[in-house]
């Protein structure tokens, strides 16, 4: 039996390394009534979003419903399993939890299904535990108005050093500090790997021999804000954006919004320097179609601003989404997808733009209900997402 089911963690008490988080989980659950009636635990993987969802359960004495992306994938298939789920009192215990594991695993097409998902729980009477790796996604912006939202964080490598004696301890098994420690360091914050690694570890007749390469991870945007506004500057600095799933532009937002919370004084006017020198080289850039100059944007934006602080600074800041100016970014976007349906279509069918554009809620009820057309067009996956909306 895998070392992460044996020893998954079954009270709050024994959760390491989410203090926060559990602090927000508790005020939740004891104010579910009053408030919002869902929770949503994101972060990276192996960070304990599942495992925190079945602790709550244990610690309200309650029966746990579990789902996960594939029950959502249209309205009849969520209203056929989660339906009657929410209307039936529990059997067995005291109250019941309604699980939704891994949300953001549905894709743009099954949105149906994650409206409805937002429409039921407003109806039930309750909890509902959500699961998600990356709630910023397009998609789950109705969601996040329906929910509370609690960030996990990465484990530090220390707290997993931690947790993997204690198991080898219960397990009669001993192996070298360096190496846990190594293991540790490989997972890159996601216990649930860490400790999988050290299960396979422990059989090995000489652990010692064993390489360990670093996984190749993709990082959320709040640890690479993490890293650039914490961390020290150096050559890796400059790659942290290229494993970051959004647009550079988006990236700017984020960057924007969160300096003030990390640099003051002549950190903040050097910070917020770099960044409109970043902005100047996107505006040459769009402007002139001279891409080699992404390299210095990339640059300012990542070590610029990084060696921005005179020292490294410790502990924990809680990073903010952009707000007002990221809303208006979107709507741009929005808008600039309407306008390439638009002109798309009025070629084909030999309109003017013009006309397509004030045409277009009908335009777009043709296109969304017509898959045969939105190939015809050649519409991107962005334009098709923008429909289907």
């Amino acid at each position: 039996m895998p070392w992460t089911e044996i020893y998954r963690p079954k009270k709050f008490s024994e959760v390491k390394g989410q203090d926060e988080a559990i602090s927000k989980i508790k005020f939740f659950v004891e104010n579910f009534k009053k408030g919002k009636k869902a929770l949503v635990l994101h972060g990276p993987p192996g960070t304990g979003k599942t495992t925190l969802a079945h602790v709550i359960s244990n610690e309200i004495n309650s029966e746990i419903f579990e789902l996960n992306a594939s029950d959502l994938r249209n309205k009849a298939k969520l209203l056929e399993v989660l339906k009657p789920a929410i209307e039936q009192q529990s059997l067995i215990k005291k109250g019941k939890i309604i699980l939704v594991d891994e949300v953001d695993g549905i894709s743009a097409a099954d949105r149906g299904g994650l409206l409805e998902l937002i429409s039921l729980i407003e109806s039930t009477t309750y909890p509902t535990i959500i699961t998600a790796n990356d709630i910023w996604s397009k998609k789950m912006a109705p969601l996040r108005k329906k929910a509370e939202l609690v960030q996990l964080k990465e484990i530090d490598y220390h707290i997993m050093n931690e947790i993997m004696f204690e198991i080898l301890k219960k397990q009669g098994l001993f192996l070298n500090k360096n190496l846990i420690t190594g293991i540790s360091v490989r997972a890159k914050g996601d216990l649930r790997a860490a400790i999988n690694d050290l299960q396979t570890v422990s059989r090995l007749k000489d652990p010692s021999l064993i390489i360990l390469d670093e996984r190749n991870k993709g990082t959320d945007i709040f640890n690479a804000l993490r890293m650039i506004f914490k961390g020290k500057p150096d050559n890796n600095i400059l790659k942290i954006f290229d494993s970051v799933n959004m647009s550079i532009d988006e990236i700017i937002l984020w960057i924007e919004e969160n300096i003030p919370y990390e640099y003051q004084g002549k950190e903040l006017a050097r910070a917020f320097d770099l960044l409109s020198k970043a902005d100047l080289f996107k505006g040459r850039i769009y402007k002139q179609q001279y891409w080699r100059f992404l390299v210095y944007e990339n640059i300012f934006l990542s070590y610029g601003i990084s060696a921005s602080k005179k020292n490294i600074k410790t502990g924990f800041t809680s990073y903010k989404r952009p707000t007002r100016i990221l809303k208006i970014w979107m709507n741009n976007q929005r808008t600039a997808k309407k306008k390439t349906i638009a002109q798309k279509y009025a070629r084909h069918v030999h309109i003017g733009g013009k006309r397509a554009m004030n045409d277009f809620p009908i335009i777009k009820q043709i296109l969304k209900s017509n898959i045969k057309i939105q190939k015809e067009l050649k519409l991107t996956e962005d334009e098709i997402e923008y429909l289907v909306r």
